[in-house]
C-alpha cells in the first residue's frame, strides 16, 4: 500500500493543522473531556485523509478484447445514449460512482492511442445527478484500440470533488490499466461503449479499477 502523489500536499496541510490545533489545545484547554475529543478528532481526520489517498498495488487484468474498470466504485448507470461530444453515435453508457471511501486512482479501460482529450470546466452537481456528465467539471478521453474501436470515458467531478488530475495527452500510446488520472474527494467515471460490446456488469455491482471486466467485444 502506497500514498498517491496527489495526496502529498493535502496530507502535509492536514498534519500541520493537527499539530497546531493540538498545540493550542494543550496550552489553553483544561477540560479533559474536550482535550480527549480534540485528540480523537485529529486521529480520525488523519486516518480519513490517508485512506482517501491510498494507492494499493494492483495486478492488472490485461485483456485486448475487453474493457476493464477505470475506477473503484459502484455501477450506478447502464443505459443506451447518444454520445454527442466526439463519437456522435449510439453507445452504452456505464457509470461508476466513487464514494469518498473508494480508491480514487483512475486507469485506462483499454490500451491504444489517445485520439482525443479535452478538459471541461463546469459545475459541481452531485455525481449521481443525471446532468453531471454534461454540466460538471470533467475530462473527456477517447482511446482507439488496436482493433480500431474507439472507447470514450469521462472523469467527472462531484459536489465534493474540486480537482481532476490527468496524466495523458492526445496521440500518446497508453497501456490498459495504467494510471491516467485522479479525482479528489469523491466523484464518478463514465464509459461509452460501441454497440459491439457486451456488458459484463449489472447495476449496483462493485468494481475494482484495473481488475473488474466491464464489457467484452463480440
Amino acid at each position: 500500500m502506497f500514498i498517491h502523489k496527489e495526496g502529498f500536499v493535502t496530507i502535509l496541510i492536514t498534519i500541520i493543522f493537527i499539530v497546531v490545533i493540538n498545540f493550542l489545545t494543550d496550552r489553553y484547554v483544561s477540560n479533559l473531556w474536550l482535550r480527549n475529543s480534540i485528540l480523537l478528532f485529529s486521529l480520525v481526520l488523519l486516518i480519513i485523509v490517508l485512506q482517501f489517498f491510498r494507492n494499493p498495488t494492483r495486478k492488472i487484468t490485461a485483456c485486448e478484447d475487453c474493457i476493464i474498470a477505470p475506477a473503484d466504485g459502484k455501477v450506478v448507470v447502464i443505459e443506451k445514449v447518444v454520445e454527442k461530444e466526439y463519437l456522435n453515435s449510439e453507445c452504452t453508457q456505464v457509470s461508476i460512482f466513487m464514494s469518498p471511501f473508494n480508491v480514487h486512482v483512475n486507469r485506462n479501460p483499454v490500451g491504444g492511442i489517445v485520439k482525443y482529450f479535452k478538459y471541461h470546466p463546469g459545475k459541481y452537481l452531485v455525481a449521481w445527478h443525471p446532468k453531471s456528465s454534461e454540466l460538471n467539471e470533467r475530462t473527456t478521453t477517447v482511446i482507439e484500440t488496436k482493433s480500431g474501436h474507439k472507447i470514450l470515458f469521462r472523469q467527472i467531478a462531484g459536489a465534493l470533488a474540486r480537482r481532476i488530475c490527468w496524466y495523458i495527452k492526445e496521440n500518446q500510446n497508453v497501456k490498459q490499466g495504467e494510471e491516467m488520472g485522479f479525482i479528489k474527494f469523491g466523484s464518478r467515471v463514465d464509459i461509452f461503449l460501441p454497440k459491439n460490446y457486451n456488458i459484463s456488469v449489472k447495476l449496483n455491482d462493485k468494481t475494482i479499477g484495473g481488475k473488474t471486466i466491464i464489457a467484452n467485444s463480440n
